[in-house]
């Protein structure tokens, strides 16, 4: 077969092929995503998420969390193609995790798992109905991950910084994992109700009525997501642009320069870029005050409470 009739995925293979052979991707470069492929080459996405399977296979690129698709540290020769273990939910799912971890669960579909796995689409349905039960079992393998301890710390207050933690540790691990929890539709998926039932335990016997126990046990995991959704969106919007938030910002330096100049905005001016971009910090802070805010409720309530 000549690369004038090769199928389109194998030519878009071979173009990205040369081009990490000359030396125009080197090792650690972001390759073309599934998107970029589409619109350089006129293909279909399955094309491009084959394309993208194919070069995983050879050993030339390979799925870095944060980063996206990028040339493998020391590219090898296409090797000789293992038997492949049988297909189960746990391969199928752990496939779904290392491609949402990379891309976002946008890369996620029956179609693109199929092509990492090497097998026909139809196959997945076998052993999961649709994507929305795939993400549900992507998310209980992801806060598996980090099991609640039982009893857990003494004290409401350590027992809800660890909950806090542990949760903010697993959305920067899966930056998909914020978008797919929901506050207002939640998933019934157990481990993440074990982290509800954890938080409100912790909460039981504080002297606080059920309305303000359910008001905390939801308004702290919402921050908790909320801050870790800031970081996905900043995470999707350089894959799309492939510019950096240090970039964009330096794009517009002279509109801000513009504005700040009418004397509107004489605080915002005065603002440590540093803190507004420390996610972390922001993090911390909102769990400090959030329970500095609780401690103070209790302390000028009438019913005995727990101390922290």
């Amino acid at each position: 077969m000549t690369r004038g009739t090769e199928p389109p995925y194998l030519r878009i293979v071979s173009a990205i092929r040369d081009r990490i052979v000359r030396g125009e991707l080197r090792p650690g470069d972001r390759v073309p995503s599934t998107r970029s492929i589409t619109r350089e080459w006129g293909v279909a996405m399955a094309t491009a998420t084959k394309a993208l399977a194919e070069l995983r296979r050879e050993g030339l690129v390979e799925a870095r969390r944060g980063a996206g698709t990028v040339v493998s540290a020391a590219p090898q020769p296409p090797p000789d193609r293992p038997a492949e273990p049988p297909l189960t939910l746990q391969r199928i799912v752990a496939a779904a995790v290392a491609a949402a971890d990379a891309e976002g669960t946008k890369a996620v579909s029956m179609r693109r798992i199929a092509a990492d796995l090497g097998v026909g689409p139809m196959s997945l349905y076998r052993h999961v109905a649709s994507k929305d039960e795939l993400v549900r079992e992507m998310m209980r393998v992801a806060f598996l991950e980090r099991p609640l301890p039982e009893p857990g710390p003494p004290g409401w207050r350590a027992k809800l910084e660890l909950v806090c933690r542990t949760q903010w540790e697993l959305y920067l691990r899966h930056p998909w994992l914020a978008s797919a929890v929901s506050m207002t539709r939640p998933q019934l998926v157990p481990e993440a109700m074990a982290h509800t039932e954890w938080t409100l335990r912790a909460l039981d016997g504080l002297g606080l009525d059920p309305d303000e126990i359910a008001r905390e046990a939801l308004t702290l995991p919402s921050m908790v997501r909320g801050l870790a959704l800031s970081r996905e969106s900043e995470a999707e919007a350089e894959e799309a642009t492939g510019v950096g938030a240090e970039q964009w910002w330096r794009s517009l330096d002279d509109q801000v320069k513009a504005l700040y100049a009418t004397g509107r905005f004489p605080m915002l001016a005065d603002l440590n870029s540093e803190v507004v971009d420390d996610i972390d910090g922001l993090f911390e802070h909102a769990l400090t005050r959030n329970l500095d805010g609780l401690q103070a409720r209790l302390e000028r309530g009438t019913a005995p409470v727990r101390r922290p």
